[in-house]
């Protein structure tokens, strides 16, 4: 239970690279939204983007500055600037959500007193002793959230000296289960996406919906899909289209050299994803190296949908295997097409049961408002730690 305190109106602040799409910013806009309607006042310092107007209308105070800068001798200068603001703005609590803010901004917190809160949404295993100096500064916070129990592993396992594993709280990304629900879309968005999409009007789908990058599992999903030799399965890659020709000729060659080429729909990223979903039978997230919580897992499920994943990271909490989808051994092309197979045969009567426990176990665990509640907790505690 958070604790009571006596602060009349509590600014909380977040600081964050940018303010495009992405986790990181949706679950920002999430949180300010939920600072506003608890009746504080949300102030929101990034380098600018998408979303800003976004937060201006709900009421949050927004501010640019470069905190996204790596560049150290640019720090005091971006800390004068940040210091003003928080003064001007009376902050209460500063919330990092990424290393270079928070190398930026949590010793000027110290030096105001304020608290402050981090949350680790990235793979934060350090490659070398630089990478794990830069990493740790994220643990500096009076609270640190991790957004999935790998992450906080990770966190026990490479940086236990630092920060203890009592001191870190597992706060999944929460899920909107109104925007991401079968009943809330419509016909006409399905259809919008379907010839968007360019897909064929008989068949199953196989989708992967994710960044064109080498790690979320491309070329090993191609692979497998071509291995199940089922002519009336396509794969559609919503997203990779937004890569660079190279990637993109890339798969296209693959699909060629498996026996997949007339079978492979490569897409720009959607604007509707929920009515993407809708056009799956099964949606894959075959990444290569682990997930540190994995996004498109839990919004499928949210929508019914079987997700087929590799049994590591992320994907192991959400991911009920053989429940709501079907966790594969990592990397294995094989195992990944023996999922597949399993989720693309279930029976209509089985499918629903499917669909109605994965939403289920969205709604308990992942939802947008069990995010925003178990955050909202952690700031009270420290709000009624500073006012004593």
């Amino acid at each position: 239970m958070p604790k009571q305190h006596s602060i009349t109106r509590p600014v909380i602040v977040q600081i964050l690279p940018a303010l495009n799409r992405g986790g990181v910013e949706r679950g920002t806009v999430e949180i300010a939204k939920a600072v506003i309607g608890r009746g504080y006042k949300a102030v929101v310092i990034s380098n600018g983007g998408l979303l800003e107007n976004q937060l201006t209308r709900m009421g949050a105070s927004v501010h640019r500055l470069p905190v996204h800068s790596k560049n150290p001798f640019r720090w005091p200068f971006i800390r004068s600037k940040l210091s003003d603001i928080l003064r001007a703005e009376g902050a209460d609590i500063v919330h990092v959500r990424s290393r270079a803010p928070a190398w930026i901004a949590l010793p000027v917190a110290a030096r105001l007193s304020m608290a402050t809160v981090s949350t680790i949404h990235s793979k934060f295993a350090p490659k070398n002793a630089i990478k794990h100096l830069y990493n740790r500064k994220m643990l500096k916070a009076d609270a640190v959230i991790a957004i999935s129990d790998f992450i906080k592993s990770i966190i026990a396992k490479h940086y236990a000296q630092h920060k203890s594993e009592e001191d870190v709280t597992v706060i999944h990304r929460g899920v909107d289960t109104v925007v991401f629900d079968p009943a809330s879309v419509t016909q006409q968005r399905i259809i919008r996406e379907a010839e968007r999409l360019n897909l064929p009007e008989e068949g199953s789908v196989v989708m992967l919906p994710a960044r064109p990058t080498s790690w979320k599992g491309h070329e090993v999903l191609i692979r497998a899909v071509a291995a199940l030799n089922r002519p009336d399965v396509t794969l559609l890659l919503v997203g990779a289209g937004d890569g660079p020709p190279r990637f993109v000729s890339g798969l296209e060659q693959l699909a060629r050299k498996t026996g997949l080429n007339g079978r492979l729909r490569i897409a720009t990223g959607s604007n509707d994803m929920p009515a993407a979903f809708m056009l799956a039978d099964v949606i894959a997230m075959p990444s290569t190296v682990p997930e540190p919580f994995g996004r498109v897992a839990v919004e499928a499920g949210a929508m019914g949908r079987p997700v087929v994943a590799f049994n590591h990271g992320g994907a192991v909490e959400s991911v009920l295997d053989g429940k709501t989808g079907w966790l594969a051994k990592p990397n294995d092309v094989d195992d990944l097409t023996r999922a597949l197979a399993a989720a693309l045969d279930l029976s209509q009567t089985e499918r629903a049961r499917l669909a109605k426990r994965a939403r289920a176990h969205i709604i308990k665990f992942f939802s947008k408002e069990k995010m925003c509640q178990k955050t909202m907790e952690i700031y009270d505690n420290l709000l009624q730690d500073k006012a004593g």
